[in-house]
């Protein structure tokens, strides 16, 4: 290869000699390198452009955003103060130094962008013009001496040599004065491309060094303390963090170190908790997919006061389920699962079955549910009163030594008005000291907690004489002159809880202690489900009749009836006790041929007060005796209000509201 100088001689353009055409190659070569390499340095400096311009984009976003902190409205932001604000301060900050990197991204592109842009556009666009146009110059006069070469030496033209040597003269002036144009283009390259890539990294650095002393400016100046005081700051809340941390490694290490019956149903370790007014906890639901086909869904149960409530999975807020208040709940058997039960509400309808995780969770959600319908939870100390209520059910298998032990006061047996206890013998309730409980009733005496009615006897009831009662309460015109002659006829809404044989009929004692036998026999062995009845007291018999049929279920002549009290401290119990034979048959009985006459006493649930029931009660006994006396009768009646047809006696708004004789539409109930 010759020897390569530094430029090419515009002496040697003339005769374009291979020498020269040889070291026109090499400067072609390097110009063609530096286009390429112009360009790669140019995307560089262009992304580096890009790049500072997104900066300073993204650091007027962040300003933004740092303000936005406190329109969040964060649910767990309290003690946020301090942050706000000095995120506040940091957003002014971020803003100030915005609008240094918007003027470095403006001082990028003009001393270091455009001059690189404008050396590519200018130098070398142009070497690369002279360059077609040289070449193109040189193919003419190659081509003129081509012509000129062929002339013919016999028949020589002069006119024809004449124009080619001036065709020659011209493209050989014409390739002379481009070579000499493209020669010094290519010399006055080898400066310019020095002098283009170092004016772009002059503009970069100087901008960069005004950016850093501005910068330094702004943070020696202004954020010194502030910057002092934010590191502080984190350092504080770091310490606080790393004790929280350490805190609750210690508390999970403390709950995972205890016993593996912690999560295995069944090994609860905790007593049953009977006196529950609140309960919350994961149940099964049975809900219906079809006519015969069913599906379990595990939801989030809780109540609140008398509502039972539910929380799917991922919602906000529960809704309501079922109003519990004078619902029923029992255990069930369902599709051969544990755990079972059910509970109804007072129209009977839509009943709901739930499945509970545990033998515990389930006897304490019976429990929480059957507290809830007797509406504890208005009372004044609901935990009081269900704490009471479930030591009387555990006082059920410890015997009493008396009455009068276990409360203050014995009752008055001689008040004769509503909120009274009611008796026909008073001889022995004045007695000084009260049997004991064994004297009242039998040890292991059997509770029945329903009465059942036969098929027969729903066929063959309520008949007289062949004579058979409408079963929607009209009576016949024949029917009997006993309940034609009724002076009084009172419904009560009621609900059969139990009864049991006692052993005497004289004392009141024995319907309390019967009271608290069944009501603890029923918490013992979660019977929580009651039938509603109707009640009907009448001057000659007590019914309770099916408010469905219209069935008489037992009735009791008002002969029979030798007891009657009302619960002091809950006042929708009241019980009576009858005297005769075996009731539990659901109808009425003698006494014994020959022998000791047999009681039993029958515990109740009103929807309005016992003594109201009580009060009508004693009414019609007073009528049945005056019933002896036409001049005692005249005069009970006469103090006695009416109904229009002069029938039915009319009670005063305390004991109950008015019953006309046309049927039993319109029974007293306050449930």
């Amino acid at each position: 290869m010759p020897a390569v100088h530094h430029k090419l001689l515009l002496e040697d353009a003339l005769q374009d000699s291979p020498q020269t055409r040889s070291l026109l190659s090499v400067f072609e070569e390097d110009a063609a390198n530096l286009t390429d390499y112009t360009n790669q340095l140019l995307q560089s400096m262009q992304r580096v452009f890009g790049a500072q311009s997104e900066m300073g984009l993204a650091t007027e976003q962040l300003s933004r955003q740092l303000l936005d902190y406190e329109k969040k409205n964060f649910a767990l932001g309290k003690g946020d103060e301090e942050v706000v604000s000095t995120l506040q301060k940091f957003a002014k900050t971020v803003e100030e130094l915005n609008s240094l990197h918007l003027e470095l991204a403006n001082q990028m592109a003009d001393t270091m962008v455009f001059p690189l842009i404008q050396f590519r556009e200018k130098d070398l666009t142009e070497i690369s013009t002279l360059k077609e146009i040289y070449g193109i110059a040189t193919d003419e006069h190659e081509a003129a001496m081509v012509k000129y070469s062929r002339l013919p030496k016999k028949r020589e033209n002069e006119k024809l040599k004449a124009d080619l040597v001036k065709e020659v003269a011209y493209t050989r002036r014409k390739q002379h004065q481009a070579s000499l144009q493209y020669y010094c283009a290519l010399n006055a390259l080898q400066y310019r491309k020095r002098v283009a890539m170092l004016e772009p990294m002059l503009g970069y650095t100087q901008a960069q060094v005004l950016f850093f002393k501005k910068g330094l400016e702004l943070v020696s100046k202004k954020l010194d303390n502030f910057l002092s005081s934010v590191s502080n700051v984190t350092q504080n809340i770091q310490v606080q963090m790393d004790a929280e941390a350490e805190a609750m490694r210690v508390s999970q290490k403390e709950l995972l170190s205890v016993d593996d019956s912690v999560y295995m149903l069944d090994k609860d370790a905790e007593p049953i908790n009977r006196a529950l007014i609140q309960k919350a906890g994961f149940l099964n639901i049975r809900n219906k997919t079809g006519l015969v086909t069913t599906a379990w869904d595990r939801l989030y149960f809780f109540t609140q006061g008398g509502n039972l409530m539910c929380q799917p999975r991922g919602a906000v807020a529960g809704g309501m389920v079922l109003d519990l208040d004078n619902s029923s709940v029992m255990a069930i058997e369902c599709e051969d699962r544990h755990y079972c039960f059910q509970i109804t509400p007072p129209s009977g309808k839509a009943s709901m079955i739930l499945q509970a995780e545990s033998k515990k969770e389930y006897e304490e959600w019976i429990c929480t549910v059957n507290n809830i319908s007797r509406q504890i939870y208005l009372t004044d100390n609901p935990e009081a009163v269900a704490i009471r209520l479930n030591q009387t059910a555990i006082q059920a298998v410890t015997p009493v030594t008396s009455f009068e032990k276990r409360q203050e006061g014995a009752p008055d047996p001689d008040r004769a008005k509503p909120g009274g206890v009611y008796s026909t013998s008073t001889a022995s309730q004045k007695s000084g000291s009260g049997p004991e409980p064994e004297d009242l009733i039998a040890p292991g005496t059997p509770i029945q907690f329903d009465i059942v009615l036969p098929a027969s006897e729903f066929q063959d009831q309520n008949r007289v004489d062949g004579k058979r009662t409408n079963p929607f309460g009209e009576m016949d015109d024949d029917c009997s002159h006993e309940s034609d002659d009724s002076l009084l006829q009172q419904v009560f809404a009621v609900r059969f809880l139990g009864s049991m044989a006692v052993r005497c009929g004289d004392n009141q004692e024995v319907i309390y202690e019967a009271m608290r036998q069944v009501l603890a026999a029923r918490a013992i062995h979660n019977i929580f489900r009651t039938t509603e009845s109707h009640l009907m007291v009448t001057s000659s018999d007590l019914r309770l009749i099916d408010p469905q049929t219209q069935v008489t279920r037992i009735s009791f002549r008002l002969g029979e009836v030798c007891q009657f009290a009302a619960h002091q401290e809950n006042s929708r119990l009241m019980g009576l006790v009858v005297e005769g034979g075996d009731w539990s048959g659901g109808g009425g009985g003698d006494d014994d041929e020959g022998g000791e006459p047999s009681f039993s006493a029958f515990v109740f649930e009103s929807n309005t007060e016992g003594e109201k029931i009580c009060y009508t009660m004693s009414l019609a006994k007073d009528i049945t005796e005056a019933k002896k006396d036409p001049a005692a009768l005249a005069q009970l009646m006469k103090n006695m209000p009416l109904t229009n047809d002069g029938k039915f006696l009319l009670l005063d708004a305390e004991s109950s509201d008015t019953v006309d004789g046309d049927g039993l539409e319109d029974l007293e109930s306050e449930a």
